[in-house]
């Protein structure tokens, strides 16, 4: 059986020398029920993990910097896991090739290398970096429709702009995160900012030590009410400020977020 570890790697069976290897990987997140493994849901963990053990004939459990949702994309998410030493996923650029053989397009193994002792993409991860793309037209595009938020009204993007600068710093994102339990929502935001493509095509860059679930698609969502003249950027520092999750904008759609990149 695939598992899933948040945290530390469980050992491979059977137990002897042990070899950590570290994945690159990129997925198309239209197809699965989010990263983690789900009984009877098709999930990247689970599709990824299967093609794994085929290759090492051995169980491995999963470890990941971080969990996305369904529907949600990733170009740079990093994926560790222990296989038993002399395994033939320890050959790492022959590991690659034949996942990439066994699972591509719908998920690529972009590097493979064996990684340090120890090594936890979650815990070492030292910064997050996600994109999000909206598409503001006045007809939707079928050739961009799985990768983007297609927005027919007007966005002010200067007031878009704007509404990031309150963001940036160490705060309690209780307003813009799904809160589960007693854990601390304070995040240190580095980055946030918004670009225009071309073509109609606005990307929203984030970049923080780590994130809350549903945080970079509540901003989203909150800052794109602010583009359309529903909220203004006072209006997005007073929710930040008030820890109210009913301050907020709603949550934006997943298919137009992207886990890009992830800094150790």
């Amino acid at each position: 059986m695939t598992l899933f570890g948040d945290g530390e790697i469980q050992p491979a069976a059977p137990l002897g020398p042990l070899v950590r290897v570290r994945l690159l990987v990129a997925y198309h997140g239209s197809g699965f029920r989010g990263m983690a493994a789900q009984p009877g849901q098709r999930t990247v963990a689970g599709v990824l993990g299967r093609a794994v053990e085929k290759v090492a004939q051995a169980p491995v459990t999963l470890a990941v910097a971080g969990r996305t949702d369904a529907g949600v994309h990733a170009w740079g998410q990093v994926v560790a896991f222990d296989v038993p030493e002399g395994s033939r996923a320890t050959e790492v650029a022959d590991l690659a090739r034949r996942l990439n053989k066994m699972l591509a397009p719908e998920i690529v193994v972009r590097g493979a290398s064996v990684a340090p002792e120890g090594f936890d993409p979650r815990r070492w991860a030292t910064g997050r970096r996600y994109r999000y793309t909206v598409l503001r037209r006045a007809l939707p595009d079928p050739w961009l429709a799985a990768t983007t938020w297609w927005v027919a009204a007007p966005l002010d993007l200067r007031s878009m702009r704007a509404g990031c600068a309150p963001l940036l710093g160490e705060h309690d994102f209780s307003a813009f995160c799904r809160r589960q339990g007693d854990a601390s929502l304070v995040r240190l935001v580095r980055e946030a900012e918004w670009f225009d493509l071309g073509d109609g095509l606005l990307r929203f860059e984030v970049e923080a030590s780590s994130f809350c679930q549903q945080m970079v698609r509540s901003l989203v969502g909150t800052l794109v009410d602010v583009g359309l003249g529903r909220r203004t950027a006072a209006d997005v520092a007073m929710a930040l400020r008030s820890q109210d999750r009913a301050r907020a904008g709603a949550v934006a759609p997943p298919h137009g977020l992207c886990l890009w990149d992830v800094t150790y």
